[in-house]
């Protein structure tokens, strides 16, 4: 195989989007997305149609032979394909074509190696991409395939290329086992929060659904969030204070996309451990897409392949887009379904809060909650909670306190408190009849 020369900065690239009978046919304004997300500055998107794909070069020699004109007429550096080609295919074209030829699993890997920011998402990465090469280790250079030899050097031996293949296997074996250790830390970290009764909530969605954006306003935090695909690679987690819940985790994943081939799902499944074990999952959804309910399918096939079984409330993100109002829309009395919201604009956040209070504590209701001066704690819990609506004092000396939560939440507070029900909530004490022995105590 020729070897060509790697362009610094931005490369010239040629897409080729070929429409095949036999195939899914492919989103083209998210595959220019995706080149663009790589640096690529796109001269020319070549489409083509064929029944089913040529075994040599995928487009057939007809077409390759055009695009090789047309890249040297100007002046291209990659040639980017928006399907999954074999390693005969991709030698093939670039011996036609006299150019790099990449396809579709090799410019997201590029992708990702340019977003992975932690150690856990450069080693994912580089798995990912090792996984890939090792496949296409075929007369990668000249001399690869011939033995070793010449004086003390004769005798049993390995070729360059099963060396090469080798230590490929050793690589992958070790960053297997980094993995491991780094999924090990996390599981143990998910057992401490479980211990410690703080629910999870992650964020997944199709890729510039603006999830990242959404997690930088839930969490006052500055995950990198930009209008392009796979802004977000490595798992992210922040741990805040929600109103009615109290603590809580709250995670941004890696964004989906359609057609992702199932290696890239299987070396990346570690980002997308923190689903498999959430309490809750929101599904951003970019509800000014047109492609919107191919992207939620998409999504949701993902989620059933990595067999996640967790509650899902989807989130409509981008109503300022799409002109929806700011609403939530339930399955049921006081279980929410899905919430309409706008990231960019805030708008309907506050409406986010209390469908994810619902989905996790459940129904929101008011109590009248009576204090003694003694049961002060209580009082600055309930105002870390954000749930007071007002506060007065009645002829006793009594604090009472309007509150809007969900009643498992204020039955778990004034039960590790160690208070009495009946003395703080009167008669709606009567609906908590639960024994004290189903509630975690916390010092």
């Amino acid at each position: 195989m020729e070897d060509f020369e790697q362009h610094q900065g931005s490369e010239r690239a040629v897409l080729v989007s070929v429409s095949v009978q036999i195939l899914q046919d492919l989103d083209q304004e998210e595959f220019r997305l995706l080149a663009k997300s790589a640096g690529a500055d796109i001269l020319e998107h070549v489409q083509a149609q064929r029944v089913k794909p040529d075994p040599k070069y995928f487009i057939g020699s007809g077409k390759a032979e055009e695009i090789a004109e047309l890249v040297k007429a100007i002046e291209a550096d990659i040639v980017i394909f928006d399907h999954s080609l074999s390693p005969s295919q991709e030698r093939n074209l670039e011996r036609v074509i006299q150019c790099r030829v990449i396809d579709r699993t090799r410019l997201i890997l590029d992708i990702f190696a340019q977003r992975a920011r932690t150690h856990e998402g450069k080693l994912q990465v580089e798995l990912a991409q090792l996984d890939h090469l090792s496949s296409r280790l075929v007369g990668g250079r000249m001399g690869l395939d011939s033995q070793k030899g010449g004086i003390g050097l004769r005798g049993p031996g390995e070729t360059q290329l099963e060396t090469d293949r080798r230590l490929l296997r050793l690589r992958i074996s070790q960053l297997k086992e980094k993995l491991e250790k780094v999924r090990l830390t996390r599981i143990q970290g998910r057992a401490a929060r479980q211990k410690a009764s703080i629910p999870t909530v992650s964020l997944v969605g199709y890729t510039n659904a603006g999830k990242s954006t959404l997690f930088n306003i839930l969490a006052e935090s500055d995950v990198y969030a930009a209008d392009q695909l796979f802004a977000t690679l490595d798992p992210t987690l922040r741990r805040l204070n929600w109103d009615g819940i109290g603590a809580l985790v709250l995670a941004d994943t890696v964004g989906f996309v359609r057609n992702l081939a199932h290696a890239l799902v299987d070396s990346f499944k570690a980002t997308l451990e923190e689903t498999l074990e959430a309490t809750l999952l929101l599904h951003v959804i970019d509800s000014s897409s047109p492609d919107m309910l191919e992207q939620i399918e998409a999504v949701e096939k993902v989620l059933k392949e990595i067999g996640t079984d967790v509650p899902i409330l989807r989130v409509y993100n981008k109503i300022d887009q799409s002109g929806e109002d700011a609403k939530i829309i339930y399955a049921k009395p006081h279980q929410p379904d899905r919430v309409y919201v706008s990231a960019h604009s805030s708008q309907g956040l506050d409406l986010l809060k209390q469908a994810v209070q619902e989905c996790l504590m459940g129904q929101i209701q008011s109590f009248d909650v009576v204090l003694k001066p003694e049961y002060g704690k209580l009082r600055t819990q309930l105002y870390a909670l954000n749930v007071i609506q007002a506060e007065r004092h009645d002829d006793l000396g009594h604090l009472i306190l309007r509150v809007n939560m969900a009643p498992q939440k204020l039955e778990q507070l004034i039960r590790q408190a160690h208070l009495p029900l009946d003395e703080i909530l009167g008669m709606k004490a009567e609906q908590f009849k639960r024994p004290l022995e189903e509630f975690e105590i916390e010092d």
